[in-house]
Parts: C-alpha cells; structure tokens; sequence
C-alpha cells in the first residue's frame, strides 16, 4: 500500500486522485487517511457556489478559479463539483468536466465531479471529508459548486466560509432565491448573464429581498451585507470584482470570529454526519436480526403496536 500521507502531503496528484477515489467509496483505508491528514487541514478558504440550474455556474467557477490561480501565484485551487447521480450507473455527470477544461490544465488546479449518490440535499455524504483531503494537501481554495436542489443550497452552507448564490434573469421566476430561503445563506448575490433582457428588474428583485434581510447594514461595519456582483461569466466580465468580494469576505471573517465559528459548523456538521451512518449501520445490523423480524410480523398482522415494538427491541 502507497504512502498516501507522504505522498499528498507533496503535491502527488495521482495519489492525490487515489485517495479521492477511496475516501468517496467510504472504504477504511479512506477513513484512515482522513484522519491521518487531518491535523494538516483548517487552511483553506472553502467556497461555496450554489444556485437554480441554468445560471451558468460551471462557466462562473472556471472563471473564478482561473482568476485567483493568477492573481495569487503561489496558490492552488480545488473544484468539486457535485453532479446529481445518474440513478443507472451511480457515477456523476461529467458535463462539468468538460466545461473546466480551460482551468483542468494548470498543475495549480484540482477539478474532481463527485456524485451526490442520493444523500440527502444532493451533496455527497463524502463531499467533507475530500474536502479536508485537499485542505491537507495544501489546496488554499476549495470551490463546492452543487447542483440547486432546495436542501443542497442550505447544506452547502454548513460546508463553506463563503456562500455565492447564483441567479440569471429570465429563469421564469424572480422570486425563486426567496422561496428556497436560499438569500438567508448568501454572502454574496451573483446575477450572473447580467447582459440578458430582464437583469435589472431581476436585480431590484433581489436588491428588495436583501433589504428586508438587512435593513440598517450601511451604518454597521460588524455585519456583512452581501453584495450583488454582475458578471457575464462568458466574457469573463466582472469576475475581477467577484473574486474582490469573495477575498474582502474572507478577510471581514478573519477579522472578528467568524472564520472560527464557520470552521466549527463545518466540524459539527461532519461529525453529526459520521454519526447519522453510524447509527444508520447499527439499525441496518438491528433490523436484520430475527427478533426484528418476528415484531415486524406481529406488526403486520396487528397484533402488536408500532411504538411497543420499537420499546421491545434490544439495542
């Protein structure tokens, strides 16, 4: 078996790609290296990217990506992005993939497609701990793009120091970030293929969201008020100022606690996840023993109550 620790801990890229792959297959040596790695994480800045399908994400991310790889030359970016699993083949969509291409070429930059495997919200179980792997492995951005799908907006947001929300105009309903609650995780608003007829009045729309959310921001420089940044991903217009925004934000954390304390859900929420499975096994173990069965018989022919049963089961 390879060194993985020394071996990521370098900058190996297969090794690297190895690991990924044993960490999203959820097997022990995966479990193992997380561990091992995990002393070395805590560094990077986790950014999260989420939004209604047909904003243009992927186009945005590369952009991004390719903005900070230059603009900080000593660094080096990740991209996960969580595809929604083709049921059939359990494996991720790759579109995404092929979209970055441009960015896939820099040796400073990691693009890998996880499939979300039907967890729940849409982000892999997994998506975590790869990224503490790149976190380790000194990767000093972590972009998590995800598929919008109602809870995968909010889950992100448990994941990440920096949350865009992505919205286009003329998806048909001005009114869908509100209804997702997704405006309450947004650090920062993207209106994304701001060229498009409608960007305006989708702005207004998102500018009178934000001032409920926000009333007194400009007197108070203690609260973030996300700002609304326009870009046309495909012309690479305005991702300069995006990329400003997403490292003024990381710089507001870093100035009082809240990097801290992001970096505290990001642990909360790991470990809770660990232990759902955990729990989620020992069910598994519990309900394939033949006391289960008979009360499950019992139950099904009436003669014994649902909430009994459940009383009358040994752990």
């Amino acid at each position: 078996r390879m060194d993985y620790e020394q071996a990521v801990l370098q900058g190996d890229r297969r090794a690297l790609a190895r690991l990924i792959t044993l960490v999203e297959n959820d097997t022990p040596q995966g479990r193992q290296m997380v561990d091992a790695l995990f002393k070395h994480s805590g560094n990077a800045h986790i950014i999260g990217v989420t939004g209604p399908s047909g904003t243009g994400k992927s186009t945005l991310v590369n952009g991004m990506v390719a903005d900070l790889v230059e603009r900080f030359p000593e660094a080096k970016a990740a991209v996960i992005a969580v595809d929604p699993s083709s049921p059939f083949s359990g494996g991720a969509v790759l579109g995404d993939r092929i979209r970055m291409r441009a960015i896939v070429e820099s040796p400073r930059v990691f693009v890998r497609s996880m499939a979300s495997r039907g967890a729940l919200g849409g982000l892999a179980h997994n998506t975590q701990a790869v990224s503490l792997v790149l976190d380790a492995a000194g990767y000093d951005f972590i972009v998590i793009e995800t598929v919008g799908a109602g809870q995968s907006e909010v889950e992100v947001a448990r994941l990440a120091h920096t949350v865009l929300v992505v919205e286009a105009p003329g998806l048909g309903d001005d009114i869908q970030a509100a209804k997702a609650g997704i405006l309450e995780i947004a650090d920062i608003l993207v209106l994304n293929k701001a060229d498009r007829p409608g960007a305006d009045a989708t702005e207004m729309a998102l500018k009178g969201m934000l001032s409920m959310g926000y009333p007194g921001e400009e007197d108070s420089g203690s609260t973030w008020a996300p700002p609304i940044q326009r870009t046309i991903a495909t012309e690479a217009e305005g991702i300069d100022e995006l990329v400003n925004a997403v490292t003024a934000h990381a710089a507001f954390l870093k100035s009082g606690t809240g990097w801290k304390q992001r970096d505290q859900v990001h642990l909360e929420t790991f470990l809770r996840g660990l232990l759902q499975r955990k729990m989620q096994m020992e069910w598994q173990q519990i309900s394939d023993k033949t006391e289960y069965q008979n009360l499950f018989k019992q139950v099904c022919s009436r003669d014994l109550a649902p909430y009994e049963a459940i009383a009358r089961i040994q752990p």
